[in-house]
């Protein structure tokens, strides 16, 4: 009986060994490391790293150049500010997203959704997206015409999305992240990313049907 006991506490305790995952190396570290020590020039170096994403995620959830700009400032300082208090938790990449999306959401909020904005204002990287590129367009004034119309009602239908949708669809088909970093980041699960992303491209294709047939 002493012997069957035991062996049933290796049963219990195995698996947790078995299964127990360790987060990989933050390969941030180094330069978190030295930052907070003081080292502006590390600091510098995250902010290079990171400094082209956080602006496509906060202009395409902003529409606006200069609301970005005055937004990236806000979540730098913030994050320098913030430094000390960073533990490793989580790497930073997921920590300074969370910080860019926390600002960016607290920001529209207490801005009144613009009704009207010059394409000419806008960068979106919907405009830019190779598949939407097509050099004989060129030689097509009218297809071309209907591509512009594409370009136009899909930056439309983006900015009728709720907050919360735009920024998946911004952070997964824009910026290419998984669902899980979006689940990090916005700390929740995975099922309610992929439910957001559901509704969201439902929205879209509803939205750029009619457009879309005629392109083809």
């Amino acid at each position: 009986m002493p012997l069957r006991v035991c062996n049933f506490s290796l049963l219990l305790t195995t698996p947790i060994l078995m299964f127990r995952q360790t987060r990989p190396p933050d390969p941030d570290q180094d330069l978190v490391t030295r930052a907070q020590q003081g080292e502006t020039r590390a600091f510098d170096a995250l902010i290079l790293k990171y400094g082209d994403r956080l602006y496509g995620l906060v202009y395409n959830m902003t529409s606006h150049k200069e609301d970005t700009h005055d937004l990236l400032q806000e979540i730098f300082a913030r994050a320098y500010q913030s430094l000390g208090k960073f533990r490793g938790n989580s790497a930073f990449y997921t920590w300074i997203y969370q910080i860019a999306v926390n600002l960016t959401l607290n920001f529209l909020k207490k801005r009144k959704r613009r009704t009207s904005l010059s394409l000419n204002d806008m960068d979106s990287p919907v405009q830019q997206d190779p598949a939407l590129i097509d050099t004989t367009h060129e030689a097509n004034p009218e297809k071309q015409t209907n591509l512009n119309e594409l370009q136009i009602k899909l930056n439309e239908a983006m900015r009728k999305l709720s907050d919360p949708h735009r920024m998946v669809v911004t952070m997964f088909d824009i910026q290419g992240m998984s669902h899980g970093e979006i689940a990090k980041v916005l700390n929740t699960s995975e099922g309610t990313i992929r439910s957001r992303l559901h509704y969201a491209h439902l929205q879209l294709q509803s939205a750029l049907q009619d457009s879309w047939e005629e392109r083809f």
